[in-house]
């Protein structure tokens, strides 16, 4: 493995206070801290690399960074995060994870030939999958999160539904593939693609012995789920996660949502911590941070809202439109980086959300091993 980014702990860690400091106690922190009286909770906490993506860290310098925050785990959810996907280099990001104490979970973006947001640069389909299996259990990862696409699948011919069929089939083409690795494929509910009970008849389909869930809660309020709706669903076929939390309030056409750090939005997380508890025995809590970025717009009350979801259950949306009616327009908690737009105020406010976060799972939810 090249040794040129291993960066020298002293260093990285006064390098990475000159990015931004630790965060404050919010009073959101402070109120769950005080439901859970200090209780500590027997749930791996760790971060999806898609939290800090404004550093353009590799493995290396991430797992470096993983361990200086005693974390758990580590999500590398991509393969560009790697300097190669030969073996030997691929043995040597294992070593160093094992070195520094930290569990990795691997994966990539889209294995589905037909969505729109699939790329052929690692082949094929089954070819594509194949190698984030391969890559997963060569890392020690037990996972191999990958995707169908986005919420522009839900649109057009066969909607949604053409597109699980074609994932179903390319599943299964690597199911012996999947088995004999020992790694399981985690199938995410991605950026308003599926609906959390869609995403269960998938796994359903084609296999539960080697076919998981990512499950994300943020996601689901794209898809006009509340998140423990999304839990309970998905919960049971739960191999990883991607947690971070969502604000939603009611706007001219619906709607409107945007992520926020975990605490800053309407999700109970105590209640989601204890029910998580039961249906996710030995699934981690990884953190996947995209705060104040997007506004997902999810216009109900128009009727050609409704040509994308088809299939929509009722007392589902009535759990989403409950949470709309109590929240409101998101605004930034004090002590977050603020300033002119620019790469280095974005890589501020990356680390500072994320840090945030992570100390809330810690203090306020008493996840996290270490």
């Amino acid at each position: 493995m090249k040794t040129s980014h291993l960066t020298d702990r002293r260093t990285f860690l006064i390098s990475m206070a000159a990015v931004g400091g630790a965060a404050a106690l919010s009073p959101a922190l402070a109120s769950a801290a005080s439901e859970t009286n200090g209780k500590k909770r027997n749930i791996k906490l760790g971060f999806d690399n898609f939290s800090i993506r404004a550093f353009n860290w590799k493995a290396p310098q991430l797992l470096e960074y993983a361990a200086s925050l005693k974390l758990d785990i580590l999500f590398l959810s991509d393969l560009d995060v790697y300097e190669s996907l030969e073996e030997k280099y691929l043995q040597g990001i294992k070593q160093t994870a094992d070195k520094l104490g930290v569990e990795i979970h691997a994966g990539t973006g889209s294995i589905c030939p037909s969505s729109k947001s699939f790329n052929k640069k690692h082949g094929s389909a089954e070819e594509h999958l194949k190698l984030a299996i391969r890559v997963a259990k060569t890392v020690g990862s037990p996972v191999a999160r990958c995707l169908i696409g986005s919420g522009e699948d839900r649109k057009g011919d066969g909607g949604i539904y053409k597109h699980i069929e074609n994932t179903i089939t390319v599943c299964k083409a690597v199911r012996n593939y999947a088995l004999d690795a020992n790694v399981k494929i985690a199938i995410e509910n991605h950026a308003g693609d599926m609906q959390a009970w869609e995403l269960a008849e998938l796994i359903q389909a084609a296999g539960k012995e080697y076919v998981g869930a990512t499950m994300d809660p943020g996601n689901a309020c794209w898809t006009m789920e509340d998140p423990m709706v999304n839990l309970e669903i998905l919960g049971p076929y739960a191999a990883t996660t991607g947690i971070r939390d969502s604000q939603i309030w009611e706007s001219e056409k619906g709607a409107s949502v945007m992520w926020t750090n975990m605490g800053d939005g309407l999700v109970d997380w105590n209640a989601y911590v204890e029910r998580f508890m039961k249906l996710c025995p030995g699934v981690p809590f990884i953190l996947e941070v995209i705060t104040g970025t997007w506004v997902r717009n999810v216009d109900y009350l128009a009727e050609s809202y409704w040509t994308a979801f088809p299939k929509a259950r009722a007392g589902e949306f009535a759990r989403f439109l409950a949470m709309a009616k109590r929240g409101k327009p998101y605004q930034p908690k004090p002590g977050r980086p603020a300033g002119e737009k620019s790469p280095d105020l974005e890589k501020q406010q990356q680390k500072w959300d994320l840090e945030q976060s992570l100390k809330y799972c810690k203090e306020a939810l008493g996840v996290g091993l270490k």
